[in-house]
């Protein structure tokens, strides 16, 4: 999923640099959004992982 947010925050940088305002303005949404659920979820089972070794 830290894939998909990298890949569509270099997509936002490339439509930035042609000046493809709204494409930019999603893509960079998007990897935002993917960035956070990525996060959240390292997070989870990150805690999961550790009481389950209890």
């Amino acid at each position: 999923m830290l894939h998909y947010a990298v890949v569509f925050f270099v997509i936002a940088l490339i439509a930035a640099l042609f000046g493809f305002g709204g494409i930019a303005a999603g893509a960079v949404g998007i990897a935002k959004i993917l960035f956070f659920v990525f996060i959240i979820l390292a997070v989870a089972t990150f805690l999961f992982g550790s009481l389950k070794g209890r």
